[in-house]
């Protein structure tokens, strides 16, 4: 099951990876911040709960794409334009955010 979810992960990024020309638009930068801060909080409260990294990582990535279609849910409410692009960036914040905390964080330390 771990394998499975890395794989998803890693073709998913593989995909973000050849979109990174659309993050040029101002209007794409706001949204990979969005995602990147929506993953953030997505990642800390699910590791503050359950201790476990890959619960934490596909929580941010959860959060982050939610938080993207929800937003342009309500832009095409308001009239605007649903852009799927703006999901995409937002979605690419929060993969940027989910492989970058674990980086950081402390590794446990077994007692001998």
């Amino acid at each position: 099951m771990k394998n499975l979810i890395h794989t998803i992960i890693f073709m998913f990024g593989l995909s973000v990876l050849g979109q990174s020309f659309i993050l040029q638009e101002d209007d794409k930068q706001l949204h990979f911040a969005a995602g990147s801060l929506a993953g953030a909080i997505g990642y800390h409260w699910s590791y503050q709960k359950h201790k476990n990294k890959t619960k934490a990582i596909i929580t941010a990535l959860c959060t982050s794409d939610v938080a993207g279609v929800a937003k342009e849910v309500y832009d095409d409410y308001r009239g605007g334009i649903f852009d799927k692009r703006d999901i995409l960036a937002t979605g690419m914040g929060g993969v940027f955010i989910s492989f970058t905390i674990p980086l950081f964080q402390n590794k446990k330390r077994r007692s001998k």
